[in-house]
């Protein structure tokens, strides 16, 4: 007799339950003797049924994960065609590929299990969710960014969010071969990171602007001290030798024992850093990262959510305000000052990530912001396949402020 869905569903559960306290009282056993065992108990219960070499592996794979790693989203997040996963509850599960959308067909075995699940992944990022603490962002071991909500926040459940991360770095030559930008634009931005313009890389979620960032930090200067400072570690910049790594802490229980984006900023000024790096910035940080940009720390990057160059700004002032009281006209003079390039980053209705647009920011003689667009994506058809043609033109408008190219012995062209 073969085995039938239900049988199988009915077996792992029975394994797992007689297995449960064992494997997790015994933290001796090796991964090899946990699959033993899971197998043993499995031929015993399937006797008189025949089951398939892939079916009995699979099986036994499924068993192990949910007894010894993150049972479904252990195998979520083996693939790496998986860009996101998230959890809408213990019975609706969603991924991403290729920036598309759709259902996972399977389901936790019950809020209990994904609610372990949670613990087990804040305890691993040295993080605490709880009813009084219900919200929770982390990195986890394999470079991933989660983001955790519990009721009674979250109202259908337990709501985790998986962001995944490439296990290669991105490159700028990966970025030109996926069509992001080209080699002349990628030139062009070179010139601007080792001439240490500040640069804010824009988009809104999921454009690639962390990856963005890791891209381009690798023309960044050897010899050079970097500080980066994020929320949850996702920067990769693999290539810098004298990096320094900062990351902000949630208050605890009792609301103490914060450490703020701002505090590492502050903190980062002495640590006499060459450029500061800021994953994202997102509220009244933003004055400490203009202040950094004014005083001594050209070359500085961040990322930020915007819907376009003019939008960025906008933004940057309102995050400003909510860190400082300031008039509007000294807060625009101080990103006139600091900010020097915005990279405008979007996902086009292929699902492809591209570099839309990028600005030079400038005060004016009356000292007035202003800006002006040195390369524009331009669409020019679309494939059979559904991909956008299209390449980033120069608008003919050379750079403003050439000086930082001209110390450093660059020129706009060739």
């Amino acid at each position: 007799m073969e085995c039938s869905r239900a049988d199988i569903v009915r077996w792992k559960k029975e394994i797992r339950k007689e297995l449960w306290d064992q494997v997790r009282m015994d933290k001796t056993s090796t991964d090899e003797e946990i699959l033993e065992l899971i197998e043993k108990v499995l031929w015993e219960k399937s006797r008189d049924t025949y089951i398939s070499v892939t079916t009995r592996q699979k099986i036994q794979k499924e068993v192990f994960n949910s007894l010894r790693r993150l049972d479904i989203l252990q195998e979520l997040l083996e693939d790496e065609s998986i860009t996101e996963i998230m959890v809408n509850g213990w019975k609706n599960i969603f991924i991403e590929r290729e920036g598309r959308i759709s259902r996972y067909e399977k389901e936790f075995e019950s809020v209990e299990r994904l609610e372990d699940i949670v613990q087990q992944i804040a305890a691993s990022a040295n993080r605490r969710i709880n009813e009084r603490d219900p919200i929770m962002d982390a990195c986890m071991p394999d470079g991933s960014r989660i983001n955790v909500v519990l009721p009674p926040i979250a109202v259908d459940g337990p709501i985790v969010t998986i962001r995944r991360f490439s296990k290669e770095p991105m490159t700028m030559e990966k970025l030109i071969a996926l069509g992001a930008l080209d080699e002349e634009v990628a030139c062009f931005l070179r010139k601007l990171v080792v001439a240490r313009y500040n640069i804010l890389i824009s988009g809104g979620t999921g454009s690639g602007k962390t990856t963005f960032l890791n891209a381009l930090s690798q023309f960044i200067p050897s010899g050079e001290r970097i500080v980066t400072i994020e929320d949850s570690r996702e920067l990769n910049l693999s290539k810098i030798e004298n990096l320094v790594t900062l990351e902000a802490r949630n208050a605890n229980v009792e609301g103490e024992n914060q450490v703020s984006i701002r505090d590492l900023i502050k903190t980062a000024l002495r640590m006499r850093p060459t450029r500061i790096i800021i994953g994202e910035v997102r509220d009244g940080a933003a004055f400490d990262m203009l202040q950094a940009m004014n005083t001594g720390h050209d070359g500085s990057i961040s990322t930020a959510h915007a819907n376009s160059p003019k939008d960025m700004l906008s933004r940057l002032e309102s995050m400003v305000i909510m860190g400082v009281d300031l008039p509007i006209e000294a807060i625009r003079r101080q990103v006139g000052l600091a900010v020097d390039i915005i990279i405008h980053l979007g996902r086009l209705r292929d699902y492809t990530r591209r570099v839309l647009e990028i600005q030079e920011v400038y005060l004016d003689g009356d000292g007035n912001i202003r800006t002006q667009t040195l390369y524009e994506f331009k669409e020019e058809g679309v494939e059979e396949s559904g991909r956008i043609i299209g390449r980033l033109e120069a608008m003919k408008t050379p750079l403003r402020q050439r000086r930082k190219l001209e110390r450093a012995g660059l020129s706009e062209d060739g």
